[in-house]
């Protein structure tokens, strides 16, 4: 099947992954792109496991309010570098985590954060645990994606590990 430049130009355009990815992807889904960015996300998935054990010590703190001012929420995402904490992908994945936060106020940054002691006192189930997680949630803006396949994706784009190291919200008279 032949391949064309309009078909990975608009994959490109739709998930940001490189050029040469985006005519693999369609080539092993031929030509069908809701399967090639299946297999951009597989591929983003290992490509982010074979970067998760490096250090992340630059990144940025975004902050979202919410209309009314009500709630806020404060994320602290980071990067390798600070080359990518400028970049305006990284940026935008900082926003929508933190207005994740503020509108699910999760209780941990990942299942493995939930301490023993909380589990056994408050007697939580796995289910709870994963519901009270940040990277477990489903994204507010997109059901059939978790806030850790945003961080994927943005991993594959930048080519950096990236990791959301903690956050917190306030709520008015909470």
């Amino acid at each position: 099947m032949q391949i064309t430049t309009d078909a990975v130009k608009a994959l490109r355009e739709e998930t940001g992954a490189g050029i040469m990815d985006c005519k693999r992807a369609l080539t092993e889904a031929q030509g069908d792109i809701a399967k090639a960015k299946v297999v951009l996300r597989e591929r983003g998935f290992a490509a982010a496991a074979k970067k998760a054990e490096r250090e992340t010590e630059q990144g940025v703190v975004e902050a979202y309010i919410h209309g009314g001012g009500r709630i806020g929420a404060l994320v602290e995402v980071n990067c390798e570098t600070d080359f990518v904490a400028r970049n305006e992908a990284f940026r935008s994945l900082a926003r929508e985590i933190a207005m994740q936060v503020a509108a699910m106020n999760p209780r941990f940054v990942s299942k493995d954060e939930a301490t023993l002691e909380v589990i056994r006192a408050e007697q939580l189930s796995d289910a709870d645990i994963a519901q009270q997680s940040l990277l477990s949630q489903p994204y507010i803006r997109d059901q059939s994606r978790t806030i850790q396949d945003l961080i994927t994706e943005t991993i594959h784009k930048t080519g950096e590990n990236v990791r959301v190291r903690r956050f917190a919200r306030f709520e008015l008279g909470k």
